[in-house]
């Protein structure tokens, strides 16, 4: 083992789009600090953050019914949903000022302009989705949102759904234009160009097979170089293990307390893709539907038409997996050995409540193709086999932990993040909205990570984020300025020739 001992201000493990947005984040609010990267794989965005690995899906909250839920009066909560908009909104801020800047060229080879729609069959569905839209669309987030129920004006909405039809059983969807499809792959790799720009070191082929606190306080990683088999190490004062599923691990590795107790609950996920440009051409929204019974909420059934390498595609899925992979190049061992002592009983209660989860996931799994096309049909009602393929997407973990709302082994869905008391090391777990909320979650990291350097960063902040400490809903005159802003530099909201 090599005993030169490398120094660096920050680490950032994993080069997906959370190290990229906190790598950039940083550079911008302290650009004198030392910054390196590990990447086990041969270049940034290619697990969770991959367009392929992903829906795409600017997460606003604007068509996710599972962020809006009836409460037993029978009234809808919308508060998730106004929190992940807010968020969303953040993101928006800093890639626009990322855009103004120079520092990304072209906001189209990122993000494009998207109606988001939701749903809904039968007839109590269509009741919940009227009081949905209704309590979203008082708002001042949600304004522009519309709803029908008449076929004629769905027809004209989503033709490629509506064609075919049946039209015996009740049918409604509510549409808002200012949804994006957002290529998360394409914007990491934008981010850590600029980064290696900036004097960040980037090693590709580098995994981090070790972490440990030093005497004198500062993270010891030990690292080995794939293409050599050279193992380094590393030493910084702070570290963000920002690895998708691979971060469980190595916050076991870490030792704090606040990794203890936690767990890991891998999902895969399949898409169908469209191969025939004639069907691709006849659709143009996210759509998203309800979910099955016992489904996770990161199986709800969506039809989305996403930008992919400069051409239009049409996406339907996520039909759930399971492998006890933790990472598409992970290991089958990922599972098991993220059993510890301290998590054994959350892992073992987990896997006790969420029985119904299991049975689906296995029925899942043993779907056919023409059984997964049924369920397409449910979407597109003369949908023929012979113009989808599979797709694999991504792995998600599930967060599993103990919590006073739900007891021993709760799964979480939704994206987490775990601190040191003392900040000097953070990791991110947890699966959607994850990447949309990515610049939200990153301030998040690096308020409570430098809480001594916020009152000295926040004017930076400020003029990256306009928004920065405020409430969108409660400023109506700053939401439209930030909303004017951000279509403008991004190039949104505009009519632009279509994709062949």
């Amino acid at each position: 083992m090599s005993s030169i001992q490398n120094k660096t201000d920050v680490i950032l493990i994993g080069a997906g789009i959370m190290s990229a947005t906190l790598g950039t984040l940083l550079k911008e609010l302290a650009p004198d600090w030392k910054i390196e990267v590990f990447e086990k794989l041969s270049k940034a965005g290619e697990e969770s953050s991959n367009e392929w690995n992903n829906a795409g899906t600017g997460h606003a909250a604007l068509c996710e019914l599972n962020y809006t839920v009836e409460k037993p009066d029978g009234s809808v909560d919308i508060s998730k949903a106004i929190n992940i908009n807010e968020q969303f909104q953040v993101s928006m801020q800093f890639w626009s000022h990322l855009v103004n800047c120079g520092l990304i060229k072209n906001p189209q080879d990122f993000i494009m302009s998207l109606p988001h729609m939701s749903l809904v069959m039968g007839e109590e569905n269509v009741a919940f989705l009227k009081k949905r839209f209704e309590a979203l669309s008082k708002n001042p987030l949600f304004q522009g949102m519309e709803f029908s129920d008449t076929p004629e004006k769905l027809m004209e909405w989503i033709p490629l759904i509506m064609q075919d039809r049946p039209t015996s059983e009740p049918i409604a969807a509510t549409k808002i234009d200012s949804g994006t499809d957002v290529n998360f792959g394409a914007l990491t790799r934008m981010l850590f160009d600029h980064l290696a720009s900036q004097n960040v070191n980037i090693n590709y082929k580098h995994s981090v097979n070790d972490i440990k606190r030093t005497s004198d306080g500062l993270w010891e990683l030990k690292v080995r170089n794939l293409d050599t088999g050279a193992v380094e190490r590393h030493t910084a004062k702070f570290v963000f293990i920002g690895g998708g599923g691979g971060s469980l691990h190595l916050l076991q590795k870490s030792g704090i307390p606040e990794g203890k107790h936690m767990g890991g609950f891998p999902v895969s996920g399949i898409f169908m893709v469209c191969n025939n440009p004639d069907v691709v051409a006849q659709h143009h929204a996210k759509v998203y539907g309800k979910a099955k019974v016992g489904a996770p909420p990161m199986s709800v059934p969506h039809l989305d038409t996403r930008f992919i390498d400069d051409k239009k595609s049409l996406l339907f899925g996520p039909f759930a997996g399971f492998s006890p992979k933790f990472l598409k190049t992970g290991s089958m061992l990922d599972l098991v050995t993220s059993v510890k002592p301290d998590n054994l009983l959350t892992m073992l209660s987990a896997g006790a409540k969420n029985m119904s989860l299991t049975n689906y996931l296995v029925q899942q799994v043993m779907l056919s193709k023409e059984k997964r096309m049924e369920e397409l049909r449910e979407f597109i009602p003369n949908a023929k086999s012979e113009d989808w393929d599979l797709v694999v997407a991504g792995q998600r973990v599930q967060v599993i932990k103990d919590t006073e709302a739900g007891g021993k082994g709760t799964l979480q869905f939704g994206t987490e993040v775990v601190t040191a008391a003392d900040g000097s090391i953070a990791a991110l777990l947890g699966a959607s909205p994850g990447a949309s909320t990515a610049v939200h979650v990153m301030l998040e990291v690096i308020t409570k990570c430098f809480p001594d350097r916020i009152k000295e960063w926040e004017a930076k902040i400020k003029e990256m984020i306009p928004s920065y400490g405020m409430s969108l809903m409660e400023n109506p005159e700053l939401l439209r300025e930030v909303h004017t802003s951000t279509a403008q530099a991004l190039g949104l909201n505009e009519k632009k020739p279509a994709f062949s």
